[in-house]
């Protein structure tokens, strides 16, 4: 039976907001922690290389340069979030 219930939900870059304030909370090993446990080692090492082969050919230089990769991450954790959203609604409206 569907109800007149509306949910309010977060748009992509409330989001996306969201995520960055909370890893900006968390501690380093709590970072590792989510990262180990979502993850792939070798999507880590993906990511590293992709942006400095990235950042080289765009001249990213400096502090930009070594942030990349932490860039790159969020976005990736940032998807897996709305993919497990995604689940999490289909399971419900089953």
């Amino acid at each position: 039976m569907a109800t007149s219930e509306t949910v309010d939900r977060l748009t992509r870059e409330e989001l996306g907001w969201e995520l960055a304030e909370i890893f900006d909370e968390l501690e380093v090993s709590q970072i590792n922690e989510v990262l180990a446990k979502n993850v792939p080692l070798e999507t880590l090492k993906f990511f590293a290389s992709y942006a400095g082969d990235f950042g080289e050919s765009q001249d990213i230089r400096g502090d930009s340069l070594k942030r990349l990769p932490n860039l790159l991450l969020l976005g990736y954790l940032l998807r897996i979030v709305e993919e497990r959203l995604i689940n999490d609604d289909e399971a419900f409206d089953s």
